[in-house]
């Protein structure tokens, strides 16, 4: 994990994640940096009605900001638009807000990912566009993953053999797919899947139906197994509208 820097930090990319009341008239503003990763920061006097602030703590907007403070929670002293507006409406802001979500739970705080950044920032415009909801997610949610250091072997089983299109697995999360005929995984969890699946996920192709679907337990599971014993609010929320 990266040090807290001591120094002021001024006109950083970044996108709000989220805000929550702190004191009688501040707010507590998580950022994503493109250089710092997840940062939090004070909003001083954001709650009063006449804060210049206030109408500029959106999610989903390029900003700039400027931060200062040796702790870990900063001062934020200006936030500015850092590019065109874009707008998420309807199913497209539930899983922008599902993205939020897993950032804050599970990146943590300084640790910087440009890749990361700039693949959210994608994402963002991708959600916007209306497309494929469900692969837009499964994409973000693989890669996500991946980038924080998770292994997610999508091409060798666990015996490092290559992935059959025709074979089916079992898999098991900080292990990998198991071939399910021989019954040599030692656990009783994990996702049953066809090695197209994988195959296919490995190539970024989700145009199959099994794909979307063997893609879609295989990673609500992947991420069960990292986030603990506290769901996520947002996917509920998504599974609910519709079966993300």
């Amino acid at each position: 994990m990266a040090s807290v820097s001591t120094h002021r930090q001024d006109n950083q990319a970044v996108y709000v994640l989220h805000t929550y009341p702190f004191k009688e008239t501040s707010l507590v503003v998580e950022l994503l940096a493109r250089n710092f990763g997840r940062v939090a920061t004070t909003a001083k006097g954001a709650r009063r009605p006449r804060s210049a602030m206030r109408g500029l703590l959106q999610a989903f907007q390029p900003m700039s900001a400027t931060w200062s403070g040796k702790q870990e929670l900063k001062t934020l002293h200006s936030l500015e638009w850092n590019g065109s507006l874009l707008l998420l409406q309807g199913e497209a802001l539930m899983c922008g807000f599902y993205l939020n979500e897993l950032l804050l739970r599970l990146l943590p705080r300084e640790d910087p990912h440009e890749v990361l950044f700039e693949y959210y920032a994608d994402t963002l415009k991708t959600l916007a566009s209306g497309q494929d909801f469900a692969t837009t997610l499964r994409r973000f949610e693989l890669r996500f993953l991946q980038e924080l250091g998770y292994a997610i072997p999508l091409e060798l089983d666990v015996n490092a053999e290559p992935i059959l299109d025709s074979q089916n697995y079992r898999y098991e999360a900080e292990h990998g797919a198991f071939i399910s005929s021989a019954m040599t995984s030692p656990y009783d969890s994990g996702v049953q899947l066809s090695g197209k699946t994988l195959i296919d996920m490995a190539n970024d192709d989700y145009s199959h139906v099994q794909t979307k679907q063997q893609s879609k337990q295989l990673m609500r599971y992947l991420l069960a197994h990292y986030l603990g014993d506290k769901p996520l609010h947002t996917r509920q929320l998504l599974i609910d509208l519709q079966d993300f």
